[in-house]
């Protein structure tokens, strides 16, 4: 009977909860346990701070599964033996490269590419943004990762969570766990990061300027720009093409108005249905092994200081455009250049009321927006053609 009961508990998840251990140096502590606590963290955030619920709580829980001791969730399947784990297949969506795209496909048809179109100038604030991606990839060169692995962390500057999850899976899938939980974290803490750096770099006669009303965009230009976008772009960088085909893709859908069932089904079904696969798989790469060492908290820092530096490029450039045109651009608009559609559109729309209550910044904050979208794609397409040709 003591045999019997002594195996029952060895089969439990229990009894190995504290035998695993990750060591930081000579000081050891018991990984899963710390990582079962990090993930109900995220929960809490998810759920009671609404941080970015519908990719943070999938994520959060995929974690949460992963560092179960037993549970086998992500095992790898063994040839002539046991089949693997519910996760490990659905992450093959991930290492197939196919959820991003899809997600990118989603974004499409949810977006109105029309502030950008009435306002070319905002993909000069759209590529400033991603200014944070290329100093933080030669930061990470410096502080010992590969070339690969740097421009896994930089992309994270570009506050564009499929793009950073795209990139990484071709080119450091092991750091995908740190990765994600970065990208998305940040991307949650959009409207705490920005407001501080936008107000130490713009004054307060900036902060109240009044911007003109777009012109109205026809339905011929929404219809042309995602075709010539596509085009364009895709004959210049190939390898961007399976992100900006996918986003231009379900742009046309949408302007088309000629399929709004499919396009219904994209924004709402599809989108919901990707991104729950999404998360669940990423935040099961998480692993304590994976996630509980020294790179991953340089990773963190590297990620703040992408996005920090992204964020202030953009605002410097709106400065530049401020001062050319006589003081007819606001400059916080150039904060929503990153891609966090369109968290940072908003934030630029409550600063400006913030100091002007009949400000409304909101489609001027669109335009760079969208064009932070478009910019992490292609930076993420130059980053990949250059590295898988290594």
């Amino acid at each position: 009977m003591q045999e019997l009961l002594y195996g029952f508990y060895q089969s439990m998840g229990l009894s190995k909860l504290f035998t695993k251990t990750v060591f930081f140096g000579s000081f050891g502590v018991p990984g899963e346990l710390i990582m079962i606590c990090i993930a109900c963290f995220l929960i809490y955030l998810a759920i009671h701070k609404q941080y970015e619920p519908y990719l943070l709580l999938p994520i959060a829980f995929g974690m949460l599964l992963v560092n179960l001791p037993l549970a086998g969730i992500m095992n790898h399947p063994i040839i002539g033996g046991e089949k693997g784990g519910l996760l490990y297949y659905l992450y093959q969506g991930v290492e197939l490269g196919i959820y991003p795209p899809l997600i990118f496909l989603c974004i499409g048809a949810g977006t109105d590419f029309g502030p950008l179109i009435a306002n070319p100038r905002s993909l000069l604030l759209g590529a400033a943004a991603q200014f944070g991606i290329f100093f933080t990839f030669i930061g990470a060169i410096f502080l010992g990762f590969t070339g690969p692995e740097a421009a896994s962390i930089g992309i994270i500057g570009g506050a564009d969570g499929p793009t950073a999850l795209y990139l990484t899976s071709k080119l450091a899938p092991h750091l995908l766990g740190s990765i994600a939980v970065a990208a998305y974290s940040y991307m949650a803490l959009v409207p705490f990061i920005q407001p501080p750096i936008i107000k130490l770099l713009t004054t307060k006669k900036e902060r109240v300027i009044k911007m003109e009303q777009l012109r109205e965009v026809s339905q011929t230009e929404k219809i042309l720009f995602p075709i010539a976008v596509t085009i364009f772009t895709c004959l210049l960088l190939p390898s961007a093409t399976s992100l900006i085909g996918m986003l231009m893709l379900g742009n046309l859908l949408k302007e088309s108005k000629r399929v709004p069932f499919l396009v219904n089904t994209i924004t709402n079904s599809l989108m919901y249905l990707v991104s729950i696969m999404l998360g669940l798989t990423v935040g099961a790469k998480a692993s304590a092994s994976a996630f509980l060492n020294p790179s991953t908290l340089k990773i963190i820092l590297l990620g703040l200081i992408a996005f920090s530096i992204g964020t202030a490029a953009g605002v410097l450039i709106g400065k530049i455009m401020c001062f050319v045109s006589k003081g007819k651009v606001n400059p916080m608009i150039g904060a929503a250049g990153v891609s966090a559609v369109p968290m940072a559109a908003r934030v630029v729309q409550k600063e400006g009321q913030k100091y002007n209550p009949t400000n409304f910044l909101l489609m001027h904050a669109m335009g760079p927006n969208v064009a932070g979208v478009i910019g992490s794609a292609v930076a993420a397409g130059l980053l990949l053609l250059f590295f898988q040709q290594i």
